[in-house]
């Protein structure tokens, strides 16, 4: 009788303490979620911020824009005109050149004339005349020839010189405006592309925002489930299925298997070089490996290719798998929580110390360094 009720209160003794276990446990994983849900709704009050400030930035943004593609039109149109002008003028000096081609017979003719008559010109075309009656209206001939023909010339000349300098203006502005034009075009095409550049960071955040509050969500439930078996721990009912945390709202928060540097990274079939589905972690040889999220032991065995292999069952098709082990610390279909150790690091099938980790995700590889925290 006595026996029995040692037993009795042994068994019970330990139910209690198991029940205080798993108290614990819960406690423990609340308290983690808790923390985690905390620094969720501080990465969703960053993203907020983050975007207004790219609102206001886009905004600016586009008016730059608007301002310099109205920039590009004025002097695509200023360009437009001085090249109108520009043909104006040559046209000028072109009817300038016919009239002078027309004009030129008959002048050089009458300074051929002159030239004969030597140095006194039209001196001597006045004292030539027989009848001194004709001298003043020679006079008065030859005194209006010489006067027209040196019009004529200096009226060519400055037309001319006019001509030439009105032109070599209007090419010196069209260099500048063609070259203003030009920068015009850049800056247009540089404030289009800063505006899409920011478009797309906007996109970016609310994509990163609905994944915030997805992976909240995640957690809040798991919250609630956790807080459900407190409280049947405090009444004393039946605890059912092990507490877990979700693993999908922990991305970029796990903390790393085994310390050391990556000497392999993920690569994906078609990228350069070998296909791998995990990491390599360099690590000394008898190093712990610690479990990188709470769940259950799917796999703890030798396995062709990966030496001792752990794989570790995270719920929602999420696995991770740590190989090339040394020595294994845990058994099939236990349950195990982050941070717990799962083995010692060992030799690869290179024979360089360290870990190979993948997570699987969905029953794909995906790359591991996105879900480990950056260091």
């Amino acid at each position: 009788m006595k026996r029995a009720a040692a037993l009795a209160v042994l068994a019970l003794s330990v139910s209690m303490l198991a029940q205080q276990s798993d108290r614990a446990r819960t406690e423990a994983l609340a308290g983690r979620a808790t923390e985690r849900l905390r620094a969720l709704h501080q990465e969703a009050d960053r993203l907020a911020s983050e975007e207004r400030t790219l609102l206001g930035d886009l905004r600016t943004l586009e008016l730059d824009r608007q301002i310099k593609a109205e920039e590009f039109l004025q002097l695509d149109a200023q360009a437009v005109t001085a090249a109108s002008e520009l043909a104006t003028v040559d046209e000028e000096v072109r009817r300038l050149e016919q009239e002078e081609l027309a004009e030129r017979p008959a002048l050089e003719s009458r300074l051929v004339a002159l030239y004969k008559l030597g140095g006194a010109r039209y001196l001597r075309l006045m004292l030539s005349l027989s009848d001194v009656r004709q001298v003043g209206q020679a006079s008065r001939m030859v005194a209006s020839l010489a006067r027209r023909d040196h019009d004529r010339i200096i009226v060519h000349q400055r037309r001319f010189g006019e001509l030439a300098s009105s032109r070599a203006a209007l090419e010196e502005r069209q260099r500048r405006l063609t070259a203003l034009r030009a920068e015009a075009a850049r800056a247009r095409t540089a404030a289009g592309a800063a505006v899409q550049e920011r478009n797309a960071l906007v996109r970016d955040i609310d994509a990163r925002r609905d994944l915030n509050a997805q992976l909240a969500g995640e957690l809040q439930v798991a919250q609630l489930s956790l807080q459900a078996r407190l409280r049947d721990a405090v009444t004393g009912a039946a605890a059912g299925e092990p507490a877990v945390l979700p693993l999908r709202p922990f991305r970029g928060d796990l903390e790393w298997p085994v310390a050391g540097s990556v000497r392999q990274r993920f690569r994906t079939a078609g990228s350069d070089g070998p296909a791998s589905n995990g990491i390599e972690i360099a690590a000394a040889e008898g190093t712990p490996v610690r479990a990188v999220h709470d769940g259950v032991v799917a796999f703890a065995d030798t396995f062709t290719g990966f030496g001792k292999l752990v794989i570790l069952d995270h719920g929602s098709q999420i696995f991770s798998v740590y190989g090339n082990l040394l020595d294994i610390s845990v058994s099939q279909g236990a349950p195990i929580d982050a941070g717990r150790p799962v083995g010692l690091a060992g030799p690869s099938v290179t024979g360089a110390a360290g870990l190979h980790f993948e997570l699987r995700v969905d029953g794909r590889p995906v790359d591991p360094l996105q879900w480990l925290k950056k260091r």
